[in-house]
C-alpha cells in the first residue's frame, strides 16, 4: 500500500487530488496538509466527502510527512513549497509538485516568465516534466516530478505529433484556448466573481501568460529547434474544462489519413489519449470528470493549414489526475489505476 499525503488540500486540485486518492485501491492518505484550515476535517470544507471519507487535516509538518508518506503532493502557489520541497526530496520522498517550479529544463526562462529568482535552481536538474505521454520511462525512474500546467497540457499534445514530424512551419503556431473557472483556483478575486464571469467571455494574459513557455520548451524538443509561438488563454462561464484550437502552417502536402497515421503511432501506447475519426471534433463535456485529452483535427486545403481542436477537464488530466497517473508510473503501479472512469457528460 502506498502512502500517500497531499500539502494543499483544500484549494480545487488539491481537493480534487484527494477525491481521486480516495478511490485508489492501492493508495492510503496518509496526511492532508492545510494551512487556512487545519484542525478541521475536510468533509466540513468539502461536503461532497461528508460520510464517504473523513481526514482531519494538518498543518505542515516537515518531519511528519517524511515519517509516514511515501508520495507527497504539493498543491501550493508558485514559489510557496520553496524550502518544503528541497527538505521532503532530501528526506528520500517522492514529491508530485503541480506548480510551475520544477516544469523547467533552463532556470532562466523560469525566472523570465514568473519574475522571480528559483529558490532551488540545482533541483531543476533532478526534476522530469510529468507528461507521462511524453515522457514516461523517465518518470518511472524520478523522485521529482514538475506537473504540468492545464493549458500546456491540453496543447503541447494536441501539437506534438506535428512538431516531431517536422511537417508545419514551426513559426506559425497560433493556440486559442477557453478554460472554466476553476483553472483561477479557489481564493477569491473580483475578476472570478460570479457576476463577472457569468454570461460573459474574456481573453486575459494576452501574449503574456506563463504556459506560452511550458508550451514553447516541450515542442522545441521535439522539433530540434527553438519554437516561438502565440499562445491566448480565454475564461468560459463553466466550471472545469479546456478546449484549445491550435492553428499550424503545413509545409508538406498531407491528408487526413496520413496525420490520423501520426497521431495513431505517436499515442497508441499512451491509454488516456483519444484521436477521433475524420469529421469529428472533440467537445468538453466528452471529457469533464475523465483523466483523458480528445484531439481531431482539420486540413484546410484551401490555406494549407492544419486546425487541432484538443479537450481536456482541467482539474483532472490538467492537475489531479495527471498528478495520480504520474505516481502511479514512479511507485510501478498500473498507470490507469483509479483513472479508468468516463466522463460525466451530464
Amino acid at each position: 500500500m502506498i502512502k500517500a499525503s497531499v500539502i494543499g488540500a483544500t484549494g480545487y486540485a488539491g481537493a480534487e487530488l484527494t477525491r481521486l486518492l480516495t478511490s485508489h485501491p492501492d493508495v492510503e492518505i496518509t496526511h492532508l496538509v492545510s494551512h487556512s484550515y487545519a484542525g478541521q476535517d475536510i468533509n466540513q470544507i468539502y461536503k461532497s466527502f461528508d460520510g464517504k471519507f473523513s481526514r482531519t487535516l494538518d498543518e505542515l509538518d516537515i518531519d511528519m510527512l517524511i515519517r509516514d508518506s511515501d508520495c507527497i503532493f504539493t498543491s501550493l502557489p508558485h514559489a510557496a513549497g520553496g524550502e518544503v520541497i528541497p527538505q521532503l526530496y532530501a528526506g528520500g520522498k517522492t514529491v508530485i509538485d503541480l506548480s510551475g517550479d520544477y516544469r523547467y529544463n533552463d532556470v532562466s526562462i523560469y525566472e523570465k516568465w514568473y519574475g522571480a529568482s528559483h529558490p532551488h535552481p540545482e533541483l531543476l536538474k533532478k526534476s522530469v516534466y510529468g507528461l507521462p505521454e511524453l515522457h514516461r520511462e523517465e518518470i518511472k525512474k524520478a523522485r521529482l516530478i514538475g506537473n504540468p500546467g492545464c493549458y500546456t497540457t491540453c496543447s503541447i499534445l494536441a501539437l506534438a505529433p506535428l512538431a516531431k514530424a517536422g511537417i508545419i512551419d514551426n513559426s506559425s503556431i497560433v493556440i486559442d484556448a477557453k478554460s472554466g473557472s476553476t483553472g483561477a483556483g479557489r481564493s477569491v478575486s473580483q475578476a472570478m466573481h460570479f457576476c463577472e464571469v457569468n454570461e460573459s467571455a474574456k481573453a486575459y494574459k494576452v501574449a503574456s501568460h506563463r504556459h506560452t513557455s511550458e508550451i514553447e520548451q516541450e515542442l522545441s524538443l521535439l522539433a530540434g529547434e527553438e519554437i516561438m509561438l502565440s499562445f491566448t488563454p480565454h475564461l468560459l462561464p463553466i466550471n472545469r474544462g479546456i478546449l484549445a484550437t491550435s492553428y499550424a502552417k503545413l509545409t508538406a502536402d498531407v491528408d487526413f489519413d496520413y496525420v490520423y497515421n501520426l497521431y495513431m503511432q505517436a499515442y497508441a501506447p499512451h491509454p488516456f489519449v483519444v484521436v477521433l475519426n475524420n469529421g469529428e471534433l472533440p467537445e468538453i463535456k466528452h471529457v469533464v470528470g475523465s483523466n483523458y485529452i480528445h484531439i481531431g483535427f482539420v486540413i484546410d486545403k484551401r490555406l494549407k493549414r492544419i486546425i487541432v481542436v484538443s479537450v481536456i477537464d482541467n482539474l483532472i488530466k490538467g492537475a489531479a489526475g495527471q498528478a495520480m497517473q504520474n505516481m502511479n508510473l514512479c511507485v510501478g503501479l498500473d498507470e490507469t489505476a483509479a483513472l479508468k472512469m468516463p466522463a460525466w457528460y451530464l
